[in-house]
């Protein structure tokens, strides 16, 4: 059997008054979730700013000798321009030699010269050099690549790892 009130509420037309806790209740509800948007925006944005910022290599560095390069690490390497492969070339110092990888920069193989003297800095990675800048003997700066960490790898990688 149907309620008495809710027949007369229906009949008449009228709205049911809303008591004012439970109105308050109502409002509470849609500006807790703005309030949550707005924080989970701010800390998107936030991470977004973090990455896009220059990383560590965009400081001088000591060049360091071809055959004493820390694997996986930031590195700057200074030597003659070897042999040229597209975008790749090879550095030669009195130490040894390192293939080094230019990116779209050197796409055209004309970036660097045969016998060219350069500073190369970058990140030494899976037996090359990735170059992000390449200084000149005459103290030009060329940025490479934006900068950016280390490439990402897949986990089966770190098992063949020394």
């Amino acid at each position: 059997m149907p309620n008495e009130d809710q027949n007369n509420a229906h009949s008449e037309g009228a709205a049911t008054p809303v008591p004012p806790g439970q109105r308050r209740r109502r409002l509470a509800i849609p500006v807790i979730a703005a309030a949550v948007a707005l924080v989970i925006g701010a800390a998107g944005g936030a991470s977004a700013v973090k990455m896009m910022r220059p990383t560590p290599e965009m400081a001088p560095m000591t060049p360091v000798a071809i055959s004493a390069m820390p694997a996986t690490s930031l590195v700057t390497i200074k030597g003659k321009v070897a042999e040229i492969y597209g975008n790749k070339f090879v550095l030669q110092d009195e130490s040894g030699k390192a293939l080094v990888e230019t990116g779209r920069a050197g796409e055209d193989g004309d970036l660097v010269a045969k016998d060219e003297v350069v500073t190369i800095q970058g990140r030494f990675d899976d037996g090359f050099v990735h170059a992000s800048y390449l200084v000149r003997q005459d103290g030009r700066t060329e940025a490479l690549r934006p900068p950016k960490g280390p490439p990402h790898r897949r986990f089966a990688d770190f098992d063949h790892r020394p």
